[in-house]
């Protein structure tokens, strides 16, 4: 049986840390009947949010990891993924917008648009997904919704439009004005489970008719006949204000705001009928996989049962049955027993299990459709992998992946956590690219790096948990970098004799500061001084040599290396003569051009109430930090900041003691800057001693 794939929704809900992601997809699972009673993310019930279901997660408060479930509202099937909203987990929301086709962007009312929501703001724009925005928590003290749709537009630049008004708002909410239907609607019952519509109050149809004004104004810009209709004062009928919203959101020209309060039962089914209504189905976003036959040539992908498959697997989890594989069915089906082929490894595979996910339970199915997300048991493959039929040979462009910016020392306790350690780190970085892990040749310690403290201390809580391996972690270790500050000249001759033939190299030129980018290598040599075929020699003993810097033993960036002059020998000069010839000549200019060392800058955003903003100041200055911005928002304030990594460890504890833990912070990396020549003088200092203790 195939399924109408009009009447398919894939869509994610993301926004900042504590907008009421989970609480409103609790609601969500709860009216379209797939759970039969509420609970909540810190729940007094101990039962915890059906879509947080690690136990760190119920623990916390917080969601770490996305979870996937499938809804069906009306005659709408809707494929429903909550995402984290700290930071730390970028990469969870990033690989599962790269699958969604629409999205909800929840807002706090009361606190507007925050730093995290500019980040999924962001995300959803690279990877182009429509969304509609819903503004939660009306019920709070201080909530204001009009402020929130301005902030849309300013700080988002979204063409954000109101299709609702509130009936009152904080602790007098009682339901909401469409302005489309022109009805009032109010969610009676214990759950709102009954709406109830009525004629708009008296008090609130001038702000009504001024609003739906507003929303037809700028819906005339995308439909003639309804500016025409609009422009003559008629009557417009609600088909067609559906249907233009639709066109112009789907076209990432508009943004239906849409508002109510997860928590307090209202407005949530009015904003599944805007799901339905307004985001596209997968035959209405444009998907483009590159033939790897055909040079890569770009090939648009119908979501159609009889061609060929084409799949993407977007998120790895390995559970006690195996490795469990989330896949996006872009074109094509997949039926139990099917044969595929990875375009990335290489090799074709069988579908044995094939299940739909429910946040951590499953169902078993015999067939995934086109434009469906399930779930594969069993294959070996890794996050990103495009999974196609055998007559193709075809990938998805892969996902945004950034790079992580702090790294820990970890070492086990004792022989069995050794075992399970290693167990536990090959797991977690094949789930998550933004978690690494490698040891350390100098040092010969295991460094895991990832995207923050919280990131890295849930993986070690989880491998305490999961694996029952006990760690202790050592001091953060920055990713420091070195650089060059000018021009210096190098002349460097390898030599070496030995009985039978020797080595002989001499490369000559200069290197130079590179304004972007970490490495360049140009070729100058004239009149063959050295033959051509060692010209890629050289190159890569430069490779070889950028790779560790003299000053603290990090890599070296931002080096332009130029060769004009050199010399061979018929008999003794060989590849490895030249590569070592350049990894010479590289440390002869690299002393001489004023080496430094860089670290890398975070950009740090603080919010917290404004009483605390002289405290939230001061200990940014303690911490070197730049003041770039402080903008104040009523009893709400937020900084700015341009902070080094280095210091920035601990800084969540510090910041909690200073603000009685009514402040939060999130950072992300901004750029390497140039390290203060007292704080160089140390390192430097270090690493030498360092290195005299591994020499004796």
């Amino acid at each position: 049986m195939g399924i109408d794939i009009t009447k398919m929704r894939n869509i994610g809900i993301s926004a900042h840390i504590d907008s009421g992601k989970t609480t409103l997809s609790e609601r969500i699972l709860f009216y379209c009947n797939k759970i039969h009673a509420i609970h909540e993310v810190r729940g007094k019930d101990g039962v915890g949010a059906t879509m947080d279901h690690m136990e760190l997660e119920r623990e916390r408060g917080i969601t770490i990891q996305s979870a996937a479930t499938q809804v069906q509202w009306k005659d709408h099937i809707i494929n429903l993924i909550d995402t984290p909203g700290h930071v730390d987990f970028t990469i969870e929301v990033e690989r599962s917008l790269r699958v969604l086709d629409g999205a909800i962007l929840v807002l706090c009312a009361v606190a507007g648009v925050q730093s995290q929501s500019i980040t999924v703001d962001r995300q959803l724009k690279r990877y182009h997904v429509p969304r509609i925005a819903f503004v939660n928590k009306c019920d709070r003290t201080g909530a204001n919704p009009f402020k929130v749709r301005m902030q849309l537009r300013e700080k988002l630049g979204l063409n954000a439009v109101l299709t609702q008004i509130p009936i009152g708002l904080e602790d007098k909410l009682e339901g909401l004005v469409d302005l489309i239907t022109q009805k009032a609607v109010y969610f009676d019952g214990d759950q709102g489970t009954q709406i109830r519509y009525a004629e708009i109050p008296a008090h609130l149809q001038a702000d009504a008719a001024k609003y739906r004004e507003e929303l037809l104004d700028a819906l005339s810009m995308f439909s003639d006949e309804l500016a025409e209709l609009y422009l003559a004062g008629e009557t417009i009928p609600e088909d067609l204000i559906y249907a233009t919203i639709r066109k112009a959101t789907i076209a990432e020209q508009f943004v239906p705001v849409m508002m109510g309060s997860a928590y307090k039962n209202k407005g949530v089914q009015l904003l599944l009928d805007g799901v339905m209504r307004y985001l596209p189905n997968p035959n209405e976003v444009e998907n483009v996989a590159l033939d790897l036959d055909n040079n890569e040539a770009p090939v648009k992908l119908k979501a159609e049962e009889n061609l060929p498959t084409v799949a993407l697997g977007f998120k790895l989890e390995d559970g006690q049955y195996g490795q469990l594989t989330y896949v996006r069915i872009y074109q094509g089906s997949i039926k139990k027993g099917d044969e595929l082929y990875n375009s990335r490894a290489h090799r074709k595979f069988k579908v044995g299990r094939l299940v739909r996910m429910h946040a951590n339970s499953m169902e078993d199915i015999n067939e995934g459709f086109p434009g469906d997300i399930v779930a594969l048991f069993g294959i070996d493959c890794a996050s990103g992998d495009t999974f196609c039929s055998p007559s193709i040979n075809y990938a998805m462009t892969s996902m945004y992946v950034p790079e992580p910016v702090i790294s820990l020392a970890i070492t086990p306790k004792d022989k069995k956590s050794a075992d399970q350690m290693a167990k536990a780190l090959n797991r977690f970085t094949k789930e998550d690219p933004t978690f690494q892990t490698f040891v350390d040749p100098e040092s010969n310690q295991t460094i895991i790096k990832g995207m923050g403290e919280l990131h890295l201390e849930v993986y070690i809580e989880r491998m305490k948990r999961e694996y029952k391996c006990e760690v202790e972690t050592g001091m953060p270790q920055v990713a420091y970098r070195e650089t060059i500050t000018q021009r210096a000249d190098f002349n460097y001759t390898h030599k070496k004799q030995t009985g039978g033939s020797g080595q002989y190299g001499r490369v000559a030129g200069y290197m130079e500061p590179l304004e972007s980018g970490d490495y360049e290598f140009v070729d100058n040599i004239k009149g063959g001084a050295i033959p051509n075929e060692y010209i890629p020699s050289c190159d890569k003993g430069f490779r070889e040599a950028i790779k560790k810097g003299s000053l603290i033993g990090f890599p070296i960036v931002g080096v332009r290396c130029v060769i004009n002059d050199g010399q061979s020998h018929p008999v003794d000069s060989s590849d490895i003569a030249f590569q070592l010839a350049a990894i010479g000549a590289f440390r002869e200019g690299y002393a001489k051009a004023k080496p430094c060392i860089l670290e890398p800058i975070m950009k740090v955003s603080v919010e917290g109430p404004t009483e605390f903003q002289g405290n939230i100041f001061a200990s940014l200055n303690q911490r070197r930090g730049i003041i770039t911005s402080s903008t104040e928002d009523g009893a709400y304030s937020r900084v700015e900041a341009e902070v080094p990594l280095s210091e920035m460890f601990g800084y969540s504890t510090v910041l909690r003691s200073l603000t009685q833990g009514k402040a939060e912070f999130t950072m992300e990396f901004e750029k390497y800057g140039k390290v203060p020549s007292s704080i160089s003088d140390a390192l430097i200092k270090e690493f030498e001693e360092k290195r005299k203790k591994e020499q004796h």
